[in-house]
């Protein structure tokens, strides 16, 4: 299949990245070899979205930091980038929500490129005609953006972040099936984890499986930022399992300890606050 006919995909990650590890990134590259060696798709770009302060989780770091390792992280990469709009909202914003705001962001990027092409009008005619061709010609390429032209946003994930699907009032189910009918997901399945078991016990996830594409990680990985953060607790060197600036930043400003632990401690997660009060709402 010749690259002009394969849909060109934006890979975004959403998530704490407390702190990003190289398991994160590793998640991009497989994700990539693995869409890419379809045939069907071509990868062009990956996006890092580290969730806002307002997120509320346990142990969870300002965004400012956060958002800082991340791009010390991807800072030699030639294609995945970081993204800073989600960790500046003042409240938290559902992955819907983040989805939508890249895949606009992408539509606008590319008509604005479409209207400042030159319009070539013949001379002698009149110019009532030349504007009126004009503006059927934008609404035409507007129409061909919204569904050729424009790379699709496509959320990456692992295992867990599937399968908290399954988690009572963490997801709106409208949410559910916007991210998996509008967009579509990329996982990454660890050891262990049974992702296709969930998703034939989930009638939405069932519903929408060619939507999910599950990419097995045959060589294992279980780095997980939680890890990171309890060998950083006790002293332990995390040196191989992040990037080497990432490792230089934490410990200049001693980001990571016992107190920074207990931070959001016996305060409700931003998603199942929300969703609680509405469903008693």
């Amino acid at each position: 299949m010749e690259n002009s006919e394969k849909t060109e995909v934006v890979l975004l990650a959403c998530g704490s990245f407390n702190p990003i590890t190289n398991m994160h990134l590793r998640l991009f590259e497989l994700a990539k070899d693995y869409m890419n060696g379809t045939g069907k798709y071509k990868v062009i770009k990956g996006i890092i979205s580290p969730v806002g302060d307002a997120y509320k989780k346990k142990g969870l770091i300002s965004a400012h930091h956060r958002v800082i390792m991340a791009e010390l992280a991807t800072k030699n990469s030639k294609w995945v980038e970081v993204d800073t709009w989600e960790s500046l909202q003042k409240e938290w914003t559902e992955t819907a929500k983040v989805l939508r705001h890249h895949q606009e962001k992408l539509e606008a990027s590319i008509c604005d490129l479409q209207q400042n092409s030159p319009v070539l009008q013949k001379p002698g005619r009149k110019r009532k005609w030349a504007e009126q061709k004009q503006d059927f010609s934008e609404k035409k390429s507007l129409e061909q953006t919204k569904t050729k032209g424009v790379p699709k946003v496509k959320l990456l994930c692992g295992a867990d972040f599937l399968e908290s699907f399954g988690v009572p009032n963490l997801w709106k189910s409208e949410d559910i099936t916007k991210i998996l009918g509008d967009y579509g997901l990329i996982c990454i399945t660890r050891a262990g984890n049974d992702a296709q078991k969930f998703i034939y016990e989930s009638d939405v996830l069932w519903k929408h499986q060619n939507n999910i594409h599950l990419v097995n990680e045959w060589i294992t990985n279980d780095i997980s930022s939680t890890k990171i953060r309890r060998a950083l607790r006790r002293g332990q060197s995390i040196r191989y399992l992040v990037p080497d600036l990432v490792q230089e930043y934490i410990e200049k400003h001693n980001l990571y300890s016992s107190e920074s632990e207990e931070r959001n401690v016996g305060v409700v997660l931003a998603p199942l606050q929300r969703n609680t009060t509405e469903v008693k709402a």
